[in-house]
């Protein structure tokens, strides 16, 4: 019974811990409030080339808060033939 318990914990801390690694997807960079360290938001602002979305991601800690670096990534959608 007690490894059980385990088992279901394990896996409810697994999802729990799945569903906060996606990225999130906003329309400006200035809707980004809380930018914690190593999370990753993408800007779906226009401003890099077809194809490609905005990055924004928190870096290092500094005596501000959280460093944020902006880079063009692929944009990941459905795939089509």
């Amino acid at each position: 019974m007690l490894l059980r318990r385990a088992g279901c914990l394990s896996v409810l801390i697994s999802a729990a811990l799945a569903t906060t690694a996606h990225a999130v997807t906003v329309g400006r960079e200035q809707d980004i409030v809380d930018l914690k360290l190593g999370q990753r938001v993408q800007v779906d602002d226009g401003t890099c080339p077809a194809g490609q979305v905005k990055e924004v991601r928190g870096t290092k800690m500094t005596e501000k808060g959280v460093a944020r670096t902006a880079a063009c990534v692929p944009r990941y959608g459905p795939k089509t033939r």
